[in-house]
């Protein structure tokens, strides 16, 4: 069984077929998935979502691509929101951050609710899960001064420098579609020599898609099946993206399900239900 430790169920993407996409995704061996929230309007709709489907879990946050539209209500919205809903299924806080590559703009705006959103994930002792694109020194130098419980840096792209100080503070790192780009050479080389226990997987749905999904788009573009500008990700790409780790690695694919499913119960200790049995040894 496999876990998504990070995918966006509650898109408009998936607004046609939902459903389907969940059952395909249980049908694949994904065995949970976390849905993240983006802003205060969709704190609800994450909720929700979770409560509908069993192996959903979810976390609230405001993502960095987001807070130009936030106000500090919704600060206080979301620490009025986890101390109601402070449940089995509310894994982490999260999606926060920082984002420099996009929205370097609005960078003051940026860490001032990323850092009060770590004090809210400290006061109820929560893991986060963290956007760092183009931002991990300055994410991890506010993780040193409000040091959380650990968590997850999704989408990871930076250095192995950064990588390990990230896994010094207690934090795993995930990897997704990225990884399955032959010419990502940077980012196949960190899932082929971190090591394993700090490495969750996920898909990002629906952004992110793996390379395959790319090439069927162009393929089905060429015989006019389709007109989409870009593929749609969904977690059931998971159980083939765990096959690309399985091969980058050279260990078997039951090492990679099993030690990937243990590592995201460790960063994410509310999925520990999930994890029946413990990692198996490389």
């Amino acid at each position: 069984m496999l876990i998504d430790t990070h995918c966006h169920l509650d898109a408009a993407e998936f607004d046609a077929d939902r459903d389907v996409i969940i059952q395909n995704a249980i049908a694949t061996g994904i065995g949970g998935m976390v849905v993240p929230s983006v802003e205060a309007a969709n704190f609800k709709t994450v909720i929700d979502l979770a409560s509908a489907y069993p192996p959903i879990y979810y976390a609230l946050g405001i993502h960095p691509m987001y807070v130009d539209n936030a106000i500090d209500a919704d600060l206080a919205r979301l620490r009025a929101l986890i101390t109601e809903q402070l449940d089995d299924k509310l894994v982490a806080v999260g999606e926060i951050g920082l984002d420099f590559f996009v929205t370097a703009h609005n960078r003051e705006k940026q860490e001032f609710f990323f850092i009060e959103q770590l004090k809210i994930a400290k006061h109820f002792n929560l893991p986060v899960i963290l956007h760092v694109r183009k931002s991990s020194d300055i994410v991890l130098k506010y993780l040193r001064k409000l040091k959380v419980v650990g968590g997850i840096a999704h989408a990871f792209n930076g250095s192995r420098q950064q990588a390990d100080e990230f896994i010094k503070l207690g934090f795993k790192l995930g990897f997704g579609g990225a990884m399955t780009y032959t010419r990502a050479l940077h980012i196949r080389e960190l899932a082929k020599t971190l090591p394993l226990e700090a490495i969750v997987l996920e898909t990002d749905a629906p952004d992110i898609p793996p390379e395959w999904l790319g090439k069927s788009l162009a393929k089905n573009l060429l015989i006019g099946e389709i007109n989409l500008a870009k593929p749609r990700n969904t977690p059931a790409e998971l159980k083939q993206i765990a096959m690309v780790l399985s091969t980058l690695r050279q260990e078997n694919i039951t090492q990679i399900t099993a030690n990937t499913r243990f590592n995201a119960c460790q960063a994410l200790p509310k999925l520990s239900s999930l994890c029946t049995s413990v990692k198996v040894n490389c």
